[in-house]
């Protein structure tokens, strides 16, 4: 590895055809036309959008109002996507090639690796190549073992913070794989891994490790179930596999879309200006609430019982719903008759009974089933009109489907349902949940959903969070969308219902999925035991389940905490390692709760990065009271922006983020606040930090922690009668 830091410090370089210093001005050289040319795209973009305002107003089109429009909003997104181009450095990295035959097409070049690429004209050799095209591949994957052709790899380094100027770029580091024995994370990828954690999820594109990119690039066809330990990167290997799929598959998920899934708006607003940075702007991001929610509706109405709430998620439920859907089906026991001019057409009950039945053995969606029975009828009623009278078109035919004993027919056989009112039925009437529920739930857990005193039939105007999945769950029996998403990525899945998966698997029938979680931070009450059988409801049971283990920013101290409390968990997750022998793990006693967590704060805050404090839910007032009273300002959960260092949260609310330091408060009080999921808070809890973990405990620490405190762990005692 050889270095040049224009900071001082460095070690010389090793192997150099020109003078370090001079291959820095030549590197700032090509930063500055890469910006012009980004400049110059940038403003030829929004010359087109003005151009194209005249377009929208009708100037140079006729008749075509849609397509103006699609023009205006590609122009402005282009416009927009380009402008953003100069805001950054514009490469990270570039590849330089050996003048020999494993070099292939690619001997002798010279390829700078950025976010996007950026060329003087698009018919133009590019300055910079898209990190996703397939001769950036070698960035991430060339080893000295495996050179692909490589003789030199080089990271820059830009000054923090700085727009990405030429004048920014500060540092070069090579890796010369012909030479080297063995490829390792060099400074810059070190020093960038651990840069401070303030504000908003940054991209990971600059140090995508190999096994990483694998993921990231892993064929559109093919479904993937990600098993991340804390600080693996699991939810950077997602959005960087959608920015990758984008890309690689522009026009087939153009049709049918890629969506990303989040647990909740806060972890969707943390990772929101990821896709942006990799050139991807218009990527939808939601919570499995917003995709439920119907059209126009503000959110749920009521609340009710956890076990309530527990056995509607539950997959009985699902087949609850089938049931009572299927209960509305009567098969005719009267013939049919259905006037045509001077003559009758007669169809007997038996042949109208084996029709109900035969068609409600195919299992189609509820809605399509009514309109086979409507077609099977019509074409009976037409073999006997032609046998009688000759030939019979299609107007014929409609005549006939639409006259008033058809129509009854279907009202009285196979009746039209609305989703609102079925559940309103069954949620309210004793005898219709019974009878539907019957073999699926005990007496038990029917009494825990029904709703006292609504009345047979009373439609309900109030609805909870779950029953807006049973809404949709009705929607997909009867009408089942033909649409489908070309692509899904679902973070945090480990915490979905089986209800909240199958809500996803309707959505993605035909597309492929990307599943991220950890099994052992799954802490709703209804979490998967299992990838198996969480990917079983959510329609990918054929998916690959692949382990991260290894965490690039965690350190191993931390690591090594996390690790203790893992292994009193019932979950099937190997444990995690860490590559960064750095971090501080620190434990202080204190008869003072509050008083000692605004010390550790204070003492984190001489550090650069972001701070946590994480405590019980019940405890969390008394800490944010502290933090006040010393004037140390605590932004809400989740708070983003980067003006706020110091943020207080409760140990439930803490998953998905992450701090570079973390002061955890009584971990005992975590660890005893939720009978069932009290382990799995406090292992998120040890795993959101990635510098600096102070654990502040009046009562004795939770066993896992006591046996772990003499791993790696620098102990610093305070105040405590009897110590």
């Amino acid at each position: 590895m050889s270095h040049h830091d224009t900071t001082g410090g460095a070690p010389a370089p090793r192997s150099h055809t020109e003078p370090a210093d001079d291959q820095l001005a030549l590197e700032r050289t090509h930063a500055r036309k890469c910006r012009a040319a980004a400049a110059a795209a940038a403003s030829a973009a929004a010359r087109r959008v003005d151009e194209g305002a005249g377009v929208l107003a009708g100037e140079g089109v006729s008749g075509d109002g849609a397509g103006a429009e699609a023009l205006g909003r590609y122009l402005r997104g282009q416009a927009r996507d380009l402008g953003e181009e100069t805001g950054g450095p514009p490469f990270f990295g570039s590849l330089h090639y050996l003048e020999t035959p494993q070099a292939g097409e690619h001997a002798g070049e010279r390829y700078h690796i950025g976010r996007r690429r950026i060329a003087e004209h698009p018919a133009a050799a590019p300055l910079v190549v898209d990190w996703r095209a397939p001769v950036s591949r070698a960035f991430y994957q060339a080893t000295a073992q495996k050179p692909a052709g490589v003789q030199r790899r080089r990271r820059y380094g830009w000054r923090p913070g700085a727009p990405g100027e030429p004048d920014s770029l500060t540092a070069l580091e090579d890796e010369l794989l012909g030479e080297s024995g063995e490829s390792t994370p060099g400074r810059l990828v070190a020093k960038e891994l651990e840069r401070p954690r303030v504000g908003p999820m940054r991209d990971i594109v600059a140090t995508i490790q190999p096994d990483q990119d694998d993921l990231v690039r892993a064929p559109l066809t093919k479904s993937l179930c990600i098993q991340g330990a804390p600080g693996t990167g699991k939810t950077a290997v997602g959005l960087h596999r959608a920015a990758y799929l984008l890309f690689a598959h522009a026009s087939r998920l153009h049709r049918g879309g890629l969506l990303v899934v989040g647990p909740n708006p806060r972890f969707l607003d943390y990772i929101a200006q990821v896709l942006p940075a990799l050139g991807e702007s218009g990527v939808s991001q939601h919570t499995v609430a917003d995709l439920v929610a119907p059209e126009g509706f503000a959110g749920p109405t009521a609340e009710e019982g956890a076990e309530a709430a527990r056995v509607k998620h539950s997959p009985a439920f699902a087949e609850v719903l089938r049931q009572a859907v299927h209960a509305h089906l009567r098969p005719p026991t009267e013939p049919l008759a259905v006037p045509d001019g001077a003559y009758t057409w007669r169809l007997p009950a038996e042949e109208l009974h084996r029709i109900v039945t035969e068609t409600a053995a195919r299992e189609m969606p509820y809605e399509a089933g009514r309109e086979a029975v409507r077609t099977a009828v019509c074409a009976a009623l037409r073999s006997l009109a032609e046998q009688r009278t000759g030939p019979r078109g299609t107007a014929w035919l409609r005549r006939m489907g639409s006259s008033k004993p058809v129509k009854r027919l279907l009202d009285e056989c196979w009746p039209k349902l609305r989703p609102q009112r079925l559940l309103a039925r069954l949620l309210t009437d004793e005898g219709e949940l019974a009878a539907a529920a019957s073999g699926h739930l005990s007496a038990a857990e029917q009494g825990a959903v029904l709703r006292k005193g609504g009345g047979r039939g009373r439609p309900a105007d109030r609805w909870t969070a779950a029953d807006l999945l049973l809404l949709d769950e009705l929607e997909g029996l009867l009408h089942r969308s033909e649409t489908s998403l070309g692509h899904l990525i679902v973070d945090e899945a480990q915490d979905l219902s089986p209800m909240e998966c199958r809500a996803l698997a309707r959505r993605s029938r035909f597309g492929s999925l990307t599943v991220l979680g950890d099994l052992a931070q799954g802490t709703t009450p209804w979490a998967a035991r299992s990838w198996e059988e969480q990917l079983l409801h959510l329609g990918a049971p054929g998916a690959d389940v692949v382990p991260l283990t290894t965490g690039f920013r965690v350190p191993e101290a931390l690591t090594a905490a996390a690790n203790a409390v893992l292994a009193t968990l019932d979950v099937p997750v190997p444990p995690a390692r860490s590559l960064r022998g750095s971090g501080r793990l620190r434990v202080r006693r204190s008869a003072r709760l509050a008083e000692a967590a605004v010390d550790a704060v204070r003492r984190a805050l001489t550090s650069d990065g972001s701070v946590a404090v994480i405590a019980a839910p019940e405890r969390l007032a008394e800490v944010q009271r502290a933090l006040a009273d010393a004037q140390l300002s605590a932004s809400p959960t989740g708070a983003t922006s980067t003006a706020v260092r110091v943020t207080a949260v409760a140990a439930d609310s803490a998953k998905g983020l992450e701090f570079d330091h973390v002061v955890l408060v009584e971990p005992a009080e975590v660890l005893a606040a939720d009978a069932r999921s009290g382990g799995r808070h406090l292992y998120v809890a040890v795993t959101r930090a990635v510098s600096g973990l102070e654990l502040v405990h009046r009562a004795p620490l939770p066993e896992c922690l006591a046996h772990a405190r003499s791993c790696r762990i620098s102990t610093e005692r305070g105040p405590f009668p009897g110590d």
